[in-house]
């Protein structure tokens, strides 16, 4: 559907530590924007440093919305993001700004965008037979299972996500069908909300080091402390330490390794997010790419964001 105005809501994407917040608050800043965070992990409360959350600074520089709003025990799906995404979206056209949608979560983005995959109903004893296997073996060895029947899905799923690994398993045994081909087919439906897409990207190597530097700093700002105080006040297995970012660090804490091994395998798990954000996106025809050189400026990037933002919406006159 068209939102009111006329306008489509512009968004930009790209994976982690490819710059996408500062790049964001200059176009929030020429648009007239309020910024509505697609992130599964900025969405907690106390996770900051490790979520390389907005600062205080960028906040107060654009509105954002999404951010802080669930306890590290909830667990707040895509179905609960499309909610609370529409009604941000709908909140910030009351006051006449435009939404700006900005984040890596590709799971989130489509669900607010293009809706939800329902796919076939539960099978419980499947489900059951599936849940019980991970329980025993961890999520290893569903993801390589995944990754025999459905190399796309296992591209997009961590393997700690152990949720979204038995769901994609449950729908090949029901259906004999990867989940990811009945996704691509579902999507090409009438979306919910209209959107000009725009992604950010770095060539690999660039964007590795960005990564690393990045993860420099956070142990600079007090990552390991941030991970100490969750650890003291939280179970390890409460959703918002689902995937990478944090549990590296917990286990050093817990005497499984050292510290340097724990950056090693943040810095590791890291490019593969990356590189799986990236995967998910390139799937998505709608994204009009921005490469970014290395001597590129935040200003430069924004300015060829909102060229592809305008030239998108001229295009549709």
């Amino acid at each position: 559907m068209r939102e009111p105005g006329g306008d489509r809501v512009p968004a930009i994407v790209g994976p982690t530590a490819v710059g996408k917040t500062a790049v964001a608050i200059r176009v929030a800043a020429e648009l007239g924007c309020e910024i509505v965070s697609v992130d599964s992990r900025q969405i907690y409360r106390e996770l900051d440093i490790g979520t390389a959350k907005p600062t205080a600074e960028e906040q107060a520089a654009a509105r954002h919305h999404l951010l802080d709003v669930a306890y590290p025990t909830e667990r707040f799906s895509a179905a609960t993001f499309q909610r609370a995404g529409d009604a941000a979206i709908a909140d910030i056209q009351t006051r006449s700004k435009r939404p700006l949608l900005v984040g890596g979560a590709g799971l989130y983005l489509r669900a607010l965008l293009d809706g939800l995959f329902e796919g076939p109903p539960a099978q419980p004893e499947i489900r059951q037979r599936l849940r019980a296997e991970a329980e025993l073996d961890g999520g290893e060895a569903l993801h390589a299972r995944l990754s025999q029947v459905d190399p796309v899905a296992s591209h997009r799923i961590h393997r700690n996500d152990t949720l979204r690994l038995v769901r994609a398993l449950e729908v090949y045994e029901t259906t004999g069908e990867p989940i990811s081909g009945l996704q691509s087919q579902w999507a090409s439906g009438t979306p919910r909300h209209e959107a000009v897409i725009v992604g950010l990207r770095r060539p690999r190597e660039a964007l590795n080091r960005r990564a690393n530097a990045r993860i420099r700093a956070m142990v600079a700002d007090g990552l390991v402390d941030e991970v100490r105080g969750l650890r003291d006040r939280y179970d390890r297995e409460a959703p918002a330490f689902n995937g990478y970012g944090y549990r590296e660090l917990w286990d050093c804490l817990d005497g499984l390794h050292s510290e340097e091994k724990a950056l090693e395998l943040l810095r590791r798990n890291t490019h593969r997010y990356a590189k799986r954000q990236l995967t998910w996106f390139r799937s998505d025809s709608r994204v009009m790419w921005v490469d970014v050189a290395d001597d590129a400026t935040t200003e430069d990037v924004a300015g060829a964001a909102l060229e592809a933002i305008a030239s998108a919406e001229k295009g549709e006159e």
